[in-house]
């Protein structure tokens, strides 16, 4: 039968396991309804080149690093994919949909270091509340990144509990992934290191320091390089990549200026509090984050307050603002609620009866399963690419998925076997992920002399460049984004 307190561990453990899985299977239905987002579609062709035998070409200026492709890549291959139109959207957002039920799991990982109740709690949130079920089934880095932050906050602090070289080299492993993920990992560094300064002078001041050993912080600092290099120069493959990364800070200081996607201070703040739910959670996690900083000593969860302070002041100071960085928020602030959810218990357990407490409780708890369940099924399901809903964000309109049936349809009527198109825009994406199984495809920027072609499809500012190309043709217009548009050409049906 085992002692008690294996078999403690091991409902625990089965506890995760269950939420881990409630989370997936939250995830997966409808993986590819919604339209591909830009990103996703930048995300997708570099999975396609990979899936050809070329090496990721790290570049600072349009695209993130290799971690996202690295997990992507044999996902691709075991679910059949062999080049770029083999690729499909639910292939694709498997790996972001593993990426968070991985970050579900961590939560029971962090039973030793934020208490049973809170960690399950937390789990909870991550695998039903609406940002992070939304931003889970896109292939983009984020959810990626959100799991390696965690690993590298668990193993750092298990690293520091124990002086392992072990899990300091984890750490490092972790801290890896997290730049081959996002250049933002930088922030992340100087936010966590930050925390661990106040935590130490503040929380334990007069405390007596462990003695300084070299070893693990040799064993992190070598297992860090030594996964950077393989994965940005791709397991050896690109050699330059290492120096385009150091190149990279310029780019990354251009891009935090906005690049057209500035907002204000509060933004995230007002992100976190919309829908019926959100202004509930972060209630309770400003309760939660009250309580951390307010009581001095060893919790972790002082160094969880302060590095979520620091976070979310980085990134709200920066004027780049999309709304999947806001997962970086939701990380520390799901901890920090769930810490005021066990607190507002213990204390109703203290003022009330068991027989009161119990149900008083439990209604509330529906309450909140009930605005939670609202709010995701309305954001992921009823209208993920619909121009209210805050985590759309610049997104893919549906009207874009009949353009590749539009044209097949059209050559099929005028007898074109194989349909050759052209494509001429200055920011062609998602087309390429929509025309990807159009084998003579071609993509021109506007002004440049253009091929002949049974289709082409031009910007709206582009089409007046070639009018003498274009007068045997119709146009029919196709939303691309909110207020963007494209036309595409056709001959009339013989």
């Amino acid at each position: 039968m085992g002692d008690p307190a294996s078999r403690s561990r091991s409902f625990r453990r089965l506890a995760f396991v269950i939420v881990s899985l409630v989370g997936l299977a939250v995830r997966l239905p409808q993986l590819g309804v919604r339209p591909m987002h830009t990103d996703e579609a930048v995300n997708a062709y570099i999975t396609g080149q990979l899936l050809a035998g070329q090496p990721f070409a790290y570049d600072p200026q349009d695209r993130h690093g290799p971690a996202l492709a690295a997990l992507a890549l044999p996902l691709a291959r075991i679910q059949g994919a062999r080049s770029f139109s083999d690729l499909t959207e639910s292939e694709l957002r498997l790996t972001s949909v593993i990426a968070g039920t991985v970050t579900i799991l961590l939560f029971g990982a962090a039973v030793e270091l934020f208490g049973f109740l809170p960690c399950l709690l937390a789990a909870l949130l991550f695998a039903l509340a609406p940002l992070p079920v939304y931003y889970d089934r896109y292939f983009i880095h984020e959810s990626l990144f959100i799991a390696a932050t965690f690993a590298l906050i668990l193993t750092a602090a298990r690293a520091f509990q124990t002086v392992s070289v072990l899990w300091s080299t984890l750490a490092g492993v972790s801290a890896a992934l997290m730049l081959a993920c996002k250049e933002t990992a930088v922030l992340h560094f100087f936010a966590l290191a930050a925390a661990a300064l106040v935590f130490r002078f503040w929380n334990l001041r007069g405390r007596p320091r462990a003695p300084m050993r070299f070893q693990p912080v040799i064993a992190a600092a070598v297992a860090f390089l030594a996964l950077v290099a393989i994965l940005f120069t791709w397991f050896g493959r690109n050699g330059h990549a290492l120096r385009s990364l150091l190149l990279a800070v310029p780019e990354v200081l251009s891009r935090a200026a906005g690049q057209g996607h500035q907002k204000p201070f509060w933004y995230y703040g007002r992100l976190l509090v919309g829908g019926w739910s959100g202004g509930l959670l972060m209630v309770l996690a400003a309760i939660g984050f009250a309580l951390s900083i307010r009581k001095r000593g060893p919790s972790p969860y002082g160094f969880l307050a302060y590095y979520a302070i620091f976070i979310a002041a980085t990134y709200s100071l920066i004027p780049y603002k999309t709304p999947w960085l806001a997962l970086n928020l939701w990380l520390p602030l799901t901890l920090l609620a769930a810490k005021a959810v066990q607190r507002i218990w213990v204390w109703a357990a203290a003022k009330m009866p068991w027989h009161a407490a119990l149900p008083a409780f439990c209604a509330l708890a529906l309450v909140a399963a009930v605005l939670i369940a609202h709010d995701t099924r309305w954001r992921v399901f009823l209208h993920p690419a619909d121009e209210t809903n805050p985590y759309a964000y610049a997104h893919t309109t549906d009207d874009i998925i009949g353009l590749p049936a539009e044209i097949s349809d059209l050559a099929r009527r005028n007898h074109i076997a194989d349909p050759r198109i052209a494509v001429i825009a200055s920011d062609p994406w998602p087309l390429p992920w929509y025309l990807r199984r159009f084998s003579q495809t071609g993509f021109w920027q506007p002004g440049q002399p253009v091929a002949p072609a049974d289709f082409y499809i031009t910007s709206t500012d582009a089409a007046n460049h070639y009018a003498d190309q274009l007068r045997d043709f119709r146009p029919e217009f196709f939303g691309v984004r909110p207020n963007v548009l494209v036309l595409l050409w056709s001959r009339e049906s013989k």
